[in-house]
């Protein structure tokens, strides 16, 4: 897992737009890399409206949102479309981001385990290091927290 003050690894991956990003190309900018293990479910709904909500927000930081799972393009599109998310959504089919962020882990559910995203952000600073790591996301109140945290990084 990776920690503060390392290098945010860097990727380019599709978004729900169709058009890829390139996370080093943000550089300047404080950005909240979220992952999340599916969308258009309970918590990954919960979580992708409240950072939605507070988008006026994290714009006045210059911050940028990215929500990231392993859903495809054109999952992200309905998603996005049905919540009116105003931010990125990356498609990571491949897992390359969610290997790289060590999110990407051994799950278990009804004594079932499985591989899944473990829900958790990075709030990477302008210089493209991590400022702060929030590792088994709780949906409900998180994107506050990490509001605060990027207001005190300004």
């Amino acid at each position: 897992m990776l920690t503060e003050g390392d290098l945010a690894p860097d990727f380019t991956l599709p978004t729900d737009s169709g058009d890829e990003l390139t996370l080093s190309s943000l550089r300047g900018r404080p950005v909240v890399l979220y992952f999340y293990p599916k969308d258009d479910t309970s918590g990954c709904t919960t979580e992708a409206c409240e950072f939605r909500d507070l988008v006026p927000r994290f714009e006045s930081s210059k911050a940028v949102i990215l929500g990231v799972s392993p859903d495809s393009v054109a999952s992200h599109k309905k998603f996005k479309a049905k919540y009116e998310l105003t931010f990125p959504l990356i498609a990571d089919v491949d897992k390359v981001a969610c290997q790289a962020y060590g999110v990407w882990k051994e799950k278990s559910m009804y004594g079932k385990k499985y591989m899944g995203v473990e829900r958790t952000t990075f709030l990477i600073d302008a210089d493209g290091k991590i400022a702060r790591v929030y590792a088994k996301v709780k949906p409900a109140g998180h994107a506050a927290d990490v509001m605060e945290a990027v207001a005190a990084l300004s």
